[in-house]
């Protein structure tokens, strides 16, 4: 295959489609996911602003009341974006990674915290999320993804000028853990589910919050603080120790399936082993409750970034497979929806209709957790089973209200019709990057 120079304006992709690896794939197969992928591309450059990757395509969306914050670079889409897409080689994409980046670090406020998103037409930052809560992820997915950033291109220069508001942003990190006990008390509804009533101990930022010392140590590295770098590997270490131990309840008193360590201090199960044997990190976590639910996205997320082993994340896909999570389209985000009645229902899960069950972050279905659905799929070993998954998801990707293949920001939990904004970047970035873990690279098919 032919590439383009890396001048070229027209992205350069690895050659990775292997026949071999794919032969239940029929012509019309791969010829959809040719269209799935070039229309992927398009969608992502519908989002490059001149201050970085918006949330949705500005042009196709229509925008009243609250959704004007869709007008804006968003921390987490566009960090989540920027992660994605540095397979390609785009000097038009590989800029709005950069702007994204420093467009949010600059407005960094004194405390460390990095704003929520930054509107494009004025350039006002927003720190708050629709509750009026900080958006303690998005911090975090700025330093996982500027880190990420440098690794893949070799250009640290981005972390040298900014190295100074990433320090400051972890002490802000840090500062959460309130009680020192290694976890971050994350206050309600103040991540990505800006209007779901998880808190406390989060699956979901704790993971986040493992990967950003991670990634943090990788900077320190880089400047040869090596001493700050094997303590901040060191902290790490801890929180996916204590993720396992308080998120996986087990009665066999070391925390779950291949864990040799007999500690019990911070297993969840002294105060609530009733749970019995899960199959499944917990959503959430207080002195106070847990919610039992499935973190879908969670539960991905740990396995993806190496946290959890691969035995617990098999035993977790089973239980997700069984019963039909995945179904009608690729996949609901919480495995059950909350439903109006339930000890953990909040009132404002009907403000704009969005947290009914089955929607949004109640059971909706996202396609960029699909996306990461299926190289989790792919990462436990199944090949054949991921493909067929990724056909799912472009299918699912193809739909619309208003046009054809508009990568929609999520969809009904039972019905899988479209329901938020058209052309969502990280949407279109989650297929590409599940492609490129795949080896599908739709532009060798002949």
């Amino acid at each position: 295959m032919n590439h383009p120079p890396s001048n070229s304006n027209e992205p350069a992709r690895r050659v990775l489609f292997r026949p071999k690896e794919y032969r239940e794939l029929t012509h019309d197969d791969q010829e959809f996911l040719a269209t799935a992928y070039e229309k992927a591309l398009e969608a992502v450059k519908l989002n490059i602003t001149p201050k970085g990757f918006s949330a949705c395509s500005l042009e196709h969306n229509e925008y009243a009341g609250s959704d004007e914050n869709y007008r804006s670079v968003w921390a987490r889409d566009g960090a989540i974006t920027a992660i994605w897409t540095l397979d390609l080689d785009d000097q038009e994409i590989r800029a709005a990674q950069v702007a994204t980046f420093d467009t949010l670090m600059s407005k960094q406020a004194p405390n460390g915290q990095i704003p929520a998103n930054v509107r494009i037409e004025t350039g006002e930052p927003e720190y708050m999320g629709v509750g009026g809560i900080a958006s303690i992820d998005s911090v975090m997915w700025i330093i996982i993804g500027i880190a990420a950033y440098a690794r893949e291109t070799g250009d640290w220069s981005i972390v040298d000028r900014h190295f100074d508001g990433l320090k400051l942003a972890m002490d802000w990190l840090g500062a959460h853990d309130s009680n020192n006990c290694g976890l971050l008390e994350i206050p309600e509804a103040s991540d990505w589910a800006d209007l779901f009533g998880f808190s406390y101990h989060v699956l979901y930022d704790e993971v986040l919050w493992y990967r950003s010392l991670v990634c943090f140590a990788d900077i320190l590295e880089h400047r040869e603080e090596v001493e700050l770098a094997k303590e901040r590997r060191k902290q790490a270490d801890v929180v996916a120790k204590l993720l396992v131990k308080k998120f996986w309840p087990s009665t066999a008193g070391g925390g779950g399936p291949a864990d040799g360590d007999s500690e019990q201090r911070f297993s969840f199960t002294d105060t609530q082993n009733s749970l019995g044997d899960a199959r499944y990190l917990m959503a959430q976590i207080s002195p106070f409750s847990f919610s039992w639910r499935c973190d879908v996205y969670g539960n991905i997320l740990a396995y993806l970034t190496g946290l959890l082993d691969k035995e617990r994340a098999l035993m977790t896909f089973r239980f997700l497979w069984g019963v039909g999570a995945n179904e009608p389209g690729l996949v609901k985000n919480l495995y059950p929806p909350v439903q109006a009645g339930d000890p953990e229902w909040r009132s404002y899960y009907t403000v704009n209709l969005l947290n009914l069950p089955n929607h949004y972050h109640n059971g909706g279905i996202w396609p960029f957790v699909g996306g990461m659905w299926v190289r989790y799929i792919y990462k436990l070993g199944m090949k054949g089973l991921a493909c067929r998954e990724l056909l799912r998801l472009a299918e699912l990707c193809s739909r619309g209200v208003s046009h054809k293949w508009e990568f929609n920001e999520w969809h009904h939990g039972q019905t899988a019709r479209p329901m938020g904004k058209a052309f969502q970047a990280w949407s279109a970035a989650s297929f590409i990057r599940a492609c490129h873990d795949l080896h599908v690279d739709p532009a060798s098919i002949s």
